[in-house]
This record gives structure tokens, C-alpha cells and sequence, in this order.
């Protein structure tokens, strides 16, 4: 189905029935897409140990995707390579120069 090789923004979502926790996995890296991702569990040790492995720059145990300008938020693969926000994100913007002075 096109929308699932397509990055969306919005409230979309492509939902697939599978067998076990490593099928899903594997079609939720199965893109060249990384910005977000997402786990909903009723166990949030297990939501955390999936989350883990998933394949995206910013990723949720029972939260929607979203961002906070105290961390770094980014994605991977075509989603952008770097981050923005926090400290981390704003040297990403700097031009950093070494002087050398004898």
C-alpha cells in the first residue's frame, strides 16, 4: 500500500496483524523513513526493550511522537541526519573553527 512506503505526517496510520514482537519489528524498520516511533503496551519494561529496537531517531513507549527543546530531536535514514533542539542540536548549527596562532 503506497502510505506505507510514504513518509505521513498527520493523524494516518497503517496497521498490520503479525505474529510475534520480531515480524513487527521488522516491518516497522522496513522503510527508508526514521523520524519517529512508537510502542503501546500495557508493559512498559517490554514497550521500552522494543522501543529500543527500533530503527528511528526519536522513539515512544505510549506517548505520541513529539519533541521538547531540553532534547535532541531528529530522525535517521531519509528523515534528516543530525538534530535540532538542546544543546546538542544548536552546536549542530555552529560553525566551529580552530585558530591556530604562533
Amino acid at each position: 500500500m503506497r502510505a506505507w512506503r510514504e513518509e505521513l505526517f498527520g493523524p494516518v496510520a497503517v496497521v498490520y496483524r503479525v505474529p510475534d514482537e520480531d515480524t513487527a519489528l521488522r516491518l516497522a524498520n522496513d522503510t527508508t523513513f526514521g523520524l519517529g516511533g512508537g510502542v503501546w503496551t500495557r508493559d512498559r519494561a517490554r514497550g521500552e526493550t522494543l522501543a529500543r529496537r527500533l530503527q528511528c531517531g526519536c522513539a515512544f513507549v505510549n506517548e505520541l511522537v513529539k519533541s521538547d527543546p531540553r532534547l535532541p530531536f531528529g530522525g535517521i535514514k531519509d528523515s534528516g541526519y543530525g538534530r535540532e533542539l538542546s544543546a546538542l542540536g544548536i552546536e549542530a548549527f555552529v560553525n566551529q573553527q580552530t585558530l591556530w596562532v604562533d
